[in-house]
């Protein structure tokens, strides 16, 4: 599935009828996925709820005649898409033509499962279920902080990090009561495993102990071997959040640590309260090996 005003005649019907029908909706039999029409609001969407902007480059995975591309193009950024149809790369090479954006907008031939996707910041597609899924190893082993947005179908156990709605009553297929679904992931850094931790001015060695299920965390916390009390916790990208509580340095104390990760080092600032006074200090993390 994706993006155009035409839909492929072959195999629609039958779609329509295992959609009635409730059935799962299900690749061709040559391992191709059936075009259907993307709203142009629902292309907005898309690139609204990854702010896509012209640092980014985009690439779109079954790209059909080229609207989510030519999208970003407008937003700036240089963009990709790749579609095994021949005729709609030429399509979508025309509509970018005319579009006037050429330049930033690139399309070619080929199996996505074939694309080298390394070099994206954003990944968008509007496939199937089971091609989300076989995808999924590939998009959480881009770097960390790549949004991947998807029309319609999520990614099973790996939860979307937004989904909103979008009114599409009149789209052939897929969606549930005629709204389309978009879903937004942030890959996420890996930061499992046992963390040392200081704040400047505060309290002596921190340790933290962080167990990962894609961006969600389960995080144990001690300061000087008095346990913390870690009362929420935000994996977005590189970017993390810990809410924690206790006693710190005998004083009872609420915190709010925010950091980037990059590798084995988490910095950023910790922002503390103690009941009367409201501090901010640096905090810095480095992973135990």
């Amino acid at each position: 599935m994706h993006p155009s005003s035409r839909v492929l005649a072959r195999g629609l019907g039958a779609l329509l009828v295992a959609l009635a029908a409730g059935g799962a909706a299900q690749a061709w039999d040559d391992g191709s996925v059936p075009f259907v029409v993307s709203p142009q609001e629902v292309v907005h969407r898309m690139l609204r709820i990854a702010e896509v902007g012209p640092e980014d480059r985009l690439i779109d995975l079954g790209s059909g005649d080229g609207r989510v591309v030519i999208g970003a193009a407008r937003r700036g950024a240089r963009g990709l898409g790749v579609d095994i149809d021949p005729e709609l790369v030429a399509q979508a090479r025309d509509n970018a033509a005319r579009a006037g954006v050429s330049d930033r907008a690139r399309f070619e031939h080929r199996d996505l499962f074939e694309t080298d996707l390394s070099q994206a910041s954003v990944v968008t597609m509007y496939l199937l279920p089971e091609i989300n899924l076989k995808l999924m190893p590939r998009l959480l082993a881009l770097a960390p902080g790549t949004r991947v947005v998807s029309h319609d179908w999520d990614m099973g156990p790996w939860l979307p990090d937004e989904t909103l709605s979008v009114r599409a009553p009149d789209k052939p297929v897929g969606g549930r009561n005629g709204l389309s679904y978009i879903h937004l992931w942030i890959v996420p850094a890996q930061v499992a495993g046992a963390w040392r931790a200081r704040l400047d001015g505060l309290g002596g060695e921190w340790r933290l102990r962080i167990r990962q299920t894609y961006q969600m965390l389960d995080v144990e916390a001690d300061e000087s071997g008095r346990e913390l009390v870690v009362r929420a916790s935000r994996l977005r990208g590189r970017e993390i959040k810990l809410v924690v509580s206790g006693l710190v340095g005998g004083r009872p104390m609420n915190l709010l640590l925010a950091g980037r990760i990059d590798g084995a080092r988490i910095e950023g600032l910790a922002r503390t309260f103690d009941g009367q006074t409201e501090n901010e200090r640096k905090w810095i993390a480095t992973r135990v090996q």
